[in-house]
């Protein structure tokens, strides 16, 4: 379309979010764009209007005539339409009344013990191993997978099985290829599931596996729990590391105050944008938002990561700052009824690492130039293959 800005857009440093985002926000916060698709959307990249959208019940995921559809990428999990169009809300509502006890901030924090526990043991390793290491491999990597694996009921053992589904999902340039992984993601935990009927445990999966939902949505569901449970958070360790090498004031801050952890993790949440992909969502009806009218049907696209960079919102929006004052919360979780499930999940994976690597490991250094590190840009999710440090 001539005249609009074309996603993606040029990104020329893995820790900063692209600038063409920040200057679309400089004229509007929702603004036409095109995507990498050649199709038309709307690009939410202000912090108000995003949360608007989260909580407004007028947009949805779902689309009446999904060949028709505008999409962001070619990926079939999250390129396009998902769900269905008439029972997107019902379904999403009972998912939810069903699964948020699991992932409660309490039962969350119940598992801090053994997260910690997990944690020290993949250091105990790294440093029995010792310098050079790959941190990516040694624990960004195998602490959320052995974590979700236990919190679902997922044999640990199939970890290298579903993690390749997993990345073959978030392929962005075979949408056959994305589309098979999803499948067979979805067949796969959906046995695990059904095993659940006859054999249950005290997991999330013997929850749904008795849950009032259609065959479908329940595989669905539980290939989303387990494609999001490590997916997401691998990346957030990874980046959340680079952000304190690249900030070594920030590093010693954390060492010499633990009482910064938290405030931490949701700077790292903040700034940490391994991908710029974005949300897709579809208005169900026309709307009203921020001085510009969406029609029925068209595309949504919600940059997650240029709303937590809104200068309107955070002073110095694009500098890593674990002492900010009084910080507006970010919105690298969703919000209201949209709030990631898991999200007090990332938090106690996120306050193990960060709480004990750099005092375990206080010369904690790449281990090759930082110019060097390739980030995905084939993959929805983004992040790296491997992260070099020494120490």
């Amino acid at each position: 379309m001539p005249g609009l800005p074309r996603l993606p857009f040029d990104r020329p440093d893995v820790l900063e979010i692209s600038p063409g985002f920040g200057e679309l926000r400089s004229r509007a916060p929702i603004t036409k764009v095109t995507t990498a698709m050649g199709d038309e959307a709307w690009l939410v990249t202000g912090y108000a209007e995003i949360r608007q959208v989260f909580g407004d019940d007028r947009f949805g995921r779902s689309h009446p005539d999904p060949p028709s559809a505008a999409r962001l990428s070619n990926n079939a999990l999250l390129g396009g339409p998902t769900g269905d169009y008439a029972t997107e809300r019902s379904v999403h509502t009972r998912m939810r009344r069903l699964l948020s006890p699991a992932f409660s901030a309490r039962r969350m924090r119940s598992l801090s013990d053994r997260v910690g526990a997990l944690t020290g043991r993949l250091l105990d390793r790294l440093a029995e191993q010792g310098p050079p290491a790959d941190l990516h491999a040694g624990l960004s990597l195998p602490l959320p997978i052995q974590v979700i694996c236990e919190l679902l009921g997922v044999p640990y053992e199939d970890r290298d099985r579903f993690r390749a589904m997993a990345e073959a999902m978030t392929d962005l340039r075979h949408p056959e290829r994305s589309a098979a992984a999803q499948v067979e993601m979805n067949t796969y935990t959906y046995e695990i599931v059904k095993a659940k009927r006859d054999h249950p445990a005290e997991d999330v999966y013997s929850d749904l596996a008795n849950a009032a939902l259609p065959e479908d949505d329940v595989a669905r569901i539980a290939g989303g729990l387990l494609f999001a449970g490590h997916e997401t958070t691998v990346n957030q360790i990874d980046y959340g590391v680079l952000l304190f090498l690249r900030n070594p004031a920030q590093r010693d801050a954390l060492r010499s105050d633990p009482s910064l952890l938290d405030g931490a993790v949701e700077e790292i949440m903040r700034v940490a944008s391994p991908s710029e992909h974005g949300l897709v969502r579809y208005a169900h009806e026309d709307v009203e938002l921020a001085g510009v009218r969406i029609r029925a049907g068209e595309l949504v696209m919600l940059s997650t990561p240029a709303a937590n960079r809104d200068e309107r919102v955070y002073p110095d929006p694009d500098s890593f700052d674990i002492r900010r004052r009084d910080p507006q919360p970010h919105v690298g979780f969703g919000h209201g009824p949209h709030h990631c499930l898991g999200a007090s999940l990332a938090r106690v994976e996120l306050r193990a690492v960060f709480g004990s690597l750099f005092a375990r490991f206080p010369t904690l250094a790449l281990a090759v130039p930082y110019e060097e590190l390739r980030a995905h840009t084939d993959r929805l999710a983004g992040g790296f293959d491997t992260l070099p440090v020494m120490w």
